[in-house]
C-alpha cells in the first residue's frame, strides 16, 4: 500500500486502519496541520483507501504527497455527508477542492422582522430574524414581483418603529400612502396586527412560488363576502385574484402540474464547470441562478454537480423532493427523486436549463477576458502546450494552407498568431514555383523550405509552432523541407485533418483527438480557419487575374485595368462579347470599347 509521503507512513497507517464503512466526511491535514482537501462518501472506508491504494499522476499525486493526518467525520446517510462537506468546504475554503464562484451580488426580496413588517429589496440580506428570499439573477424578475405585491397588498412602505405600545402613544401620524389607498395605516392603530400579518403571509406564499394555495384562499373569501352581501368587498378580491392569475399565466413556461422541482445542469471545459439551477413550481420558473466551479483535481462532471447541487439547494433553502437532472449523479440525496427526462416538458426544461448555463460560461469568459487578457492568452498557450506535449509555450505559431484550381494558379498562405492572438503584420502569401500540376504535397514542401530558408538567411526568430493543413501526407512533405533545413527538433510541427479534427506529429501514424471543448484545439482550428481564409482570398484574385489575363489583355491596346472594369461591369468573358460597342463605351471609352468590339465581332464594322 502506498502511504504518500514515507515521512507519515506510520500515522496514515493507524489512521487508515480505524476509518469504517459508514456515510461520512474525511479531512486531510498537511503537516502544518491545516486542511487541504476535504471530501465525502458512502463509504469512508472505501474512499479514502483508494487515495493509498492506486497510481495517481498529477495535482492527485502532490495532495496524496502532502497528506499528514487524516480525520473523519460519521453521519448517519449520504445526504448527511453531501450537506457536512458543503458546509466545511465553505468554513475552511481547503486548497485542494473545487472552488465555487458566482461573481455576483444578487438581489433578495426581504420581509423585516418587525411587528408590522416591510417588504424591501436588498443586495444584503440582514441576519435580524428577517426572511430573505432569494437570490434573483433577473432584478426585472424580482421588480415584477414586487409590484404585483403592491398591487395586492397595501403593505406600509415608511421605516417608522411601529410597535404595539408606539401606537398606543400616538406617536406617528398617517401619510399620504395612507389617503391614496396604498396603506392601511396601521401608525395610527387603523388596521390591526392580526389582519397585517395575515396579509404578509399570503405575501410569503406569493414570493415562495405558491400563487395557486393564495389564489383559493382569496376566492374562498370572496366567496365568504358574496354571502355576506359585501359586493364591494367581494369585487376587490375579485380584483386581487385576477392579477395574481395573471402572473402566474405568464410566467408558466410549461405545465403547470409540474409542481414543486429542482432543475440542474451543467456543462463544463477543462479547467472549470458551469451548473445552473431552476426553481420550479406549477410549472413556472420562480428562481434562476448559476455558478461557477473551478476545477482542481480533475473531478468528474457527477463530483461537480453535486457539490452544486449541495450549496443551491442549501443556499436557496430548497426542500423539493424531485430534481430533474441530465444523469443520475450516483449519490442517494434523502427523500429526493431523480428525473433523467428523455422527452416531454421535464426534458424541455432541462434543455433550457442548460441553455442558461452555457450562456453564463460564455459570459464568464467574455468578462474574464476582457479584465484580464494576458492571463487569458497565457492559460490557452500552457493548455496548449499539455495538450501537444511541447517544451514550452508556443508564443509565436506560424500555420500554412494551400489551394489551386485544377493545378492552375497554385498558391499558399501563412498566418502568424502570436501570444494567441493573430498577428496580421506577418501574414505571407506565397505563388507556387516550382510545382507542376495539382500537387499540395510538393507544394507545401516548397513554400515550407522557402519560408524556413528565409529566416535562417535573414537571423529572424522561429516559432515554436508550425501548423500545416492537412493530414499525413501534406505534414510529411512539410517534414522534408524541416528536415532539409536541419530544424528537426528545433521546431514543434503538426498536422490536422478536416474531417474529424486529428492532430498528426511526424513519424506517428495514429493520431491524437484534443477534447472538443478544450480551448487549445479552438485556437488551432482559429488558426487553420484563418490560413484558409487569407489564401483564398489571394487565391480568387490570382485566378479571376488569370482569366482576364489570359482572354483579355491579349487584345492588342487592352490593359489590366481595362479588361478589370469590363469584368466587374459584365461579369464574364462571354457577356462582354455578346454587348454592343455603345454599352461598352459607357464603362471604358469610346476607342477602348471599339477595340474589344471589333475583336469579338470581326466581321462586323464598328460603328
Amino acid at each position: 500500500m502506498n502511504t504518500g509521503n514515507p515521512k507519515y507512513k506510520s500515522r496514515l497507517e493507524a489512521a487508515l486502519a480505524v476509518i469504517p464503512n459508514n456515510p461520512g466526511v474525511y479531512q486531510y491535514f498537511d503537516e502544518a496541520g491545516k486542511i487541504i482537501y476535504i471530501g465525502k462518501a458512502k463509504d469512508l472506508r472505501k474512499r479514502v483507501m483508494s487515495y493509498f491504494t492506486k497510481t495517481h499522476i498529477g495535482k492527485l499525486r502532490v495532495l496524496v504527497n502532502r497528506i499528514a493526518n487524516i480525520e473523519f467525520i460519521v453521519v448517519d446517510s449520504e445526504s448527511d455527508a453531501l450537506l457536512l462537506e458543503n458546509n466545511l468546504i465553505k468554513k475552511f475554503q481547503p486548497r485542494y477542492n473545487v472552488l465555487l464562484k458566482d461573481d455576483k451580488s444578487f438581489p433578495w426580496i426581504c420581509i423585516s422582522h418587525e411587528p408590522f413588517p416591510r417588504i424591501y429589496p436588498t443586495r444584503n440580506p440582514v441576519r435580524d430574524g428577517s426572511e430573505c428570499f432569494g437570490p434573483y439573477a433577473s432584478v426585472r424578475m424580482m421588480n415584477t414581483l414586487l409590484e404585483l405585491i403592491r398591487q395586492i397588498y397595501p403593505v406600509r412602505s415608511c421605516k417608522l418603529k411601529l410597535t404595539e405600545k408606539s401606537i398606543q402613544q400616538q406617536k406617528f401620524k398617517i401619510c399620504l400612502e395612507y389617503h391614496i389607498g396604498n396603506c392601511k395605516g396601521p401608525c395610527e392603530g387603523l388596521q390591526s396586527g392580526e389582519e397585517y400579518r395575515a396579509m404578509i403571509k399570503e405575501i410569503r406564499e406569493i414570493i415562495k412560488g405558491n400563487i395557486q394555495m393564495v389564489v383559493r384562499q382569496l376566492y374562498k373569501l370572496m366567496m365568504d363576502y358574496a354571502t355576506d352581501m359585501a359586493f364591494e368587498k367581494a369585487q376587490i378580491i375579485k380584483e386581487k385574484i385576477e392579477l395574481l392569475e395573471r402572473y402566474r399565466s405568464k410566467s408558466t413556461i410549461v405545465n403547470a402540474s409540474i409542481d414543486d422541482v429542482d432543475v440542474f445542469s451543467i456543462v463544463e471545459d477543462t479547467s472549470a464547470a458551469y451548473v445552473n439551477y431552476l426553481k420550479v413550481i406549477q410549472g413556472a420558473i420562480v428562481q434562476s441562478h448559476s455558478v461557477e466551479l473551478r476545477k482542481k483535481l480533475d473531478e468528474t462532471a457527477a463530483e461537480l454537480l453535486l457539490i452544486a447541487i449541495s450549496d443551491l439547494r442549501q443556499r436557496f433553502s430548497s426542500e423539493s423532493k424531485e430534481m430533474i437532472l441530465p444523469f443520475d449523479p450516483g449519490y442517494e440525496l434523502k427523500e429526493v427523486q431523480y428525473t433523467i427526462p428523455q422527452r416531454g416538458d421535464k426534458r424541455q426544461l432541462l434543455l433550457l436549463s442548460e441553455r442558461n448555463a452555457k450562456q453564463f460560461r460564455m459570459e464568464t469568459e467574455k468578462k474574464r477576458n476582457l479584465v484580464d487578457p494576458e492571463r487569458h492568452q497565457k492559460r490557452v498557450l500552457n493548455q496548449l502546450q499539455q495538450d501537444l506535449r511541447l517544451p514550452e509555450p508556443p508564443v509565436v505559431i506560424e500555420c500554412f494552407d494551400n489551394s489551386n484550381f485544377q493545378g492552375d494558379y497554385p498558391v499558399a498562405a501563412m498566418v502568424q498568431f502570436k501570444n494567441a492572438r493573430p498577428n496580421k503584420g506577418e501574414y505571407r502569401h506565397f505563388n507556387i514555383k516550382t510545382v507542376e500540376g495539382p500537387d499540395d504535397f510538393g507544394s507545401m514542401e516548397e513554400i515550407i523550405l522557402r519560408r524556413y530558408q528565409r529566416l535562417l538567411k535573414e537571423e529572424k526568430p522561429l516559432p515554436q509552432l508550425i501548423i500545416v493543413d492537412g493530414g499525413k501526407g501534406q505534414l510529411s512533405a512539410a517534414v522534408k523541407s524541416i528536415d532539409k533545413l536541419g530544424l528537426r527538433g528545433s521546431i514543434a510541427i503538426i498536422g490536422i485533418a478536416k474531417r474529424l479534427e486529428e492532430i498528426y506529429f511526424p513519424g506517428d501514424s495514429l493520431p491524437l483527438y484534443i477534447d472538443k471543448r478544450s480551448e487549445s484545439l479552438k485556437l488551432i482550428q482559429h488558426l487553420r480557419d484563418e490560413a484558409h481564409r487569407f489564401g483564398i482570398t489571394h487565391h480568387r484574385k490570382k485566378f479571376e487575374k488569370g482569366i482576364i489575363k489570359s482572354v483579355l489583355t491579349d487584345i492588342e491596346g487592352v490593359g489590366y485595368s481595362t479588361a478589370q472594369k469590363l469584368l466587374w461591369k459584365f461579369k464574364s468573358v462571354k457577356r462582354i462579347g455578346e454587348t454592343s460597342e455603345q454599352e461598352l463605351a459607357t464603362v471604358v471609352g469610346a476607342a477602348k470599347a471599339k477595340l474589344v468590339y471589333r475583336h469579338f465581332n470581326p466581321g462586323i464594322s464598328a460603328k
